[in-house]
C-alpha cells in the first residue's frame, strides 16, 4: 500500500488577531445605563414587600429584614475573603 503525501504551502499572511476590546457601538437594541434604575426598582419593591408584610405581622417583617441584612453581610464577607 502506497500513501501519497501532499505538502501544504505555508502562507505568508499572518492569522488575524482577535480584538479584545469591543468598539463602541450605537446599537439601539442594547440598553445602556439602565442598571441604576433596575437596582432602584428592585430595592423599592423589596421595601414595599417588607412594609406590606409588616402591616400584617411585625414578627415576619423583622425576620425578613434580619435575613436580608444577614445575607448582605455574608455576601460582602465572602466577596472580600
Amino acid at each position: 500500500m502506497t500513501l501519497f503525501v501532499q505538502e501544504i504551502p505555508v502562507s505568508d499572511i499572518s492569522p488575524k488577531t482577535i480584538q479584545e476590546t469591543p468598539l463602541p457601538s450605537t446599537d439601539p437594541l442594547i440598553a445602556r445605563s439602565l442598571q441604576k434604575e433596575q437596582y432602584f426598582g428592585i430595592i423599592w419593591l423589596a421595601i414595599a414587600l417588607i412594609a406590606a408584610v409588616g402591616f400584617f405581622s411585625r414578627r415576619v417583617e423583622y425576620a425578613i429584614g434580619f435575613a436580608i441584612v444577614l445575607s448582605a453581610i455574608l455576601i460582602a464577607f465572602l466577596l472580600f475573603v
